[in-house]
């Protein structure tokens, strides 16, 4: 399927499950439109000087990497201890059984499935 209008795009993905969602690889495949099911890890107790960089070469010698980021707080900037790595979604299960557990910079490395966002009641 290949689609040539981005916003559409945008809206069929934000229509999808908040766990496994289709996504474009838009470093690698997107002039071929190709998509690809993503899951999303949540990865805990991060050494406070791990970059995003770092958690995609770990989590990179267990399948691909769609993306990761490393969360930090809005007012110093510094690393919350916690990131997310975007991954297809065959290679995730086989990520998280050899990634938890592990250790990375001297901590041992917390990783499962990420959780949707609890929506704030009004």
């Amino acid at each position: 399927m290949i689609f040539h209008n981005t916003a559409f795009l945008a809206r069929y993905i934000c229509l999808l499950n908040e766990h496994t969602k289709i996504k474009t690889t838009a470093d690698k495949n997107i002039w071929r439109g190709e998509m690809v099911l993503v899951r999303t890890l949540y990865v805990g107790n991060l050494p406070w000087a791990t970059k995003a960089e770092d958690l995609t070469e770990a989590f990179s010698a267990y399948g691909e990497v769609i993306s990761s980021r490393v969360i930090t707080d809005r007012e110093t900037g510094r690393s919350r201890g916690f990131g997310f790595v975007e991954v297809r979604d065959e290679d995730a299960d086989k990520m998280i059984k050899a990634m938890n557990g592990t250790e990375l910079g001297g901590r041992i490395l917390t990783v499962n499935e990420a959780k949707p966002k609890q929506q704030e009641m009004a």
